[in-house]
């Protein structure tokens, strides 16, 4: 299986995409997916879309991507989270 290239962006690309990036990679893991994880500010998300398979944000995503935007929040809030881990497993297995 080629590597998933994730995108998780947040306001400034450091304190909320770093705690989503640790526990994406963590699950990404456990499924035996592998996964070439970035991270940016969601105001650089054009430059860094291109290509990818997942976007997952923590903050309010303007425009079109071609490929699916999944909320981030869960993994803030803790409220959701598991069902937030399904959600991008089974995005990245199709």
């Amino acid at each position: 299986m080629k590597s998933k290239k994730i995108v998780i962006a947040c306001g400034t690309g450091i304190a909320t995409s770093t705690v989503v990036a640790e526990k994406v990679e963590e699950a990404c893991r456990k499924e035996g997916i592998k996964a070439d994880i970035s991270q940016c500010k969601v105001t650089e998300l054009n430059s860094y879309s291109n290509g990818a398979d997942l976007i997952i944000s923590t903050t309010f995503v303007s425009g079109n991507y071609d490929v699916p935007v999944i909320s981030g929040l869960p993994f803030i809030t803790g409220v959701g989270e598991e069902e937030t881990i399904k959600k991008i497993i089974d995005e990245l297995k199709k």
